[in-house]
């Protein structure tokens, strides 16, 4: 070995006086078995020389390694930070490392091509499973593999967690039906985002065929698509937004507008992510349990077999609150 060289896996075996193949069965895992003797030679030279074992040679040796990979949209998106919480809890009662990548805010096709990309790049690390948990777009491709599970909506074949946002976008119409309001506009991510899809379908289920104004699944998507609808002559009762972090970015630009969000127009997002109870006026919303979804997507992955119970949809929940306060 060179001075101030690191020690390489045959150093470990010189050391030891044994064969690199069988150093390698030792530090890297394999399926055949090393004489107990011999075993613990070769750890006690590793620990000599301050060898620090190659992960990614482990998972060669074995076919797998001790991570799961998640892949995300937006990572900055409290959306995907909830689901991403239920992921890390089950790797963690299950003594796995979570590897998180993030495609970024949804952008068409190149939103696409980048977790194609990502699939490849973690297929050649070896995770245990993948979870995905982007935005899925409608007749894209799916990756199809029995360790994949896909939170949302999916293909034939692949495992999946249903979400009923179509069911729970009908919901929240009905209520706000019920609240005395008659006149809506929503405001939409991207429509060919399957989530954006459901959602809008499930809510013109009751309402009908109103306006629908799509902009960036964002923040400040939000914002513009409310802007585009001011600056249009409407004047909805009632906004739907399908996702919380766009409604927060409607309620801004009506602010800006001088219109009180909650007072001369409503507003409603789906998700309700944590901070939608404590903005002004807090937002009513669509509750989804993000980190049961998550913690459900990876126990998924992970199956021998997929169990029904986390193939079942996954219900949502109407949270009225201030800024439909009824008509």
């Amino acid at each position: 070995m060179k001075p101030n060289a690191a020690p390489t896996l045959s150093d470990v075996a010189a050391h030891a006086g044994v064969s690199l193949a069988t150093a390698s069965r030792v530090l890297n895992g394999s399926t055949r078995v090393v004489k107990a003797e011999l075993k613990e030679v070769v750890l006690a030279s590793a620990r000599t020389l301050g060898y620090t074992v190659n992960r990614q040679a482990q998972a060669v040796a074995r076919g797998t390694s001790d991570t799961v990979a998640l892949v995300v949209g937006d990572i900055a998106d409290p959306y995907f930070a909830s689901i991403a919480s239920g992921v890390v809890r089950v790797a963690d009662e299950r003594g796995l490392i979570v590897t998180i990548t993030a495609t970024g805010p949804y952008a068409g096709e190149a939103s696409v091509e980048r977790e194609r990309a990502a699939l490849v790049a973690l297929r050649e690390q070896r995770p245990r499973a993948i979870v995905l948990a982007g935005s899925r777009v409608a007749g894209a491709e799916p990756p199809m593999s029995e360790r994949v599970a896909v939170v949302g909506a999916g293909a034939a074949g692949l495992r999946t967690v249903v979400v009923d946002n179509r069911g729970g976008a009908a919901q929240l119409a009905r209520e706000l039906r019920r609240l005395g309001y008659t006149d809506f506009a929503v405001i939409a991510g991207p429509e060919e985002l399957i989530t954006v899809r459901d959602r809008v379908d499930g809510f013109r289920s009751v309402v009908g065929d109103v306006r629908v104004e799509h902009a960036e699944f964002s923040r400040d998507g939000g914002h513009r698509a409310m802007s585009a609808l001011l600056d249009s002559g409407a004047r909805p009762e009632c906004v739907f937004a399908v996702s919380d972090v766009m409604a927060v970015g409607a309620m801004a630009a009506l602010r800006e507008a001088g219109i009180r969000p909650g007072e001369d127009v409503a507003v409603a997002g789906f998700d309700d992510i944590p901070l939608v109870a404590d903005v002004t006026p807090a937002l009513t919303s669509v509750a989804l349990p993000l980190a049961d979804i998550g913690a459900r997507a990876l126990r998924l992955a992970l199956a021998d077999e997929a169990d029904e119970r986390d193939s079942a949809p996954v219900a949502a929940q109407v949270r009225l609150r201030a800024s439909t306060p009824g008509r």
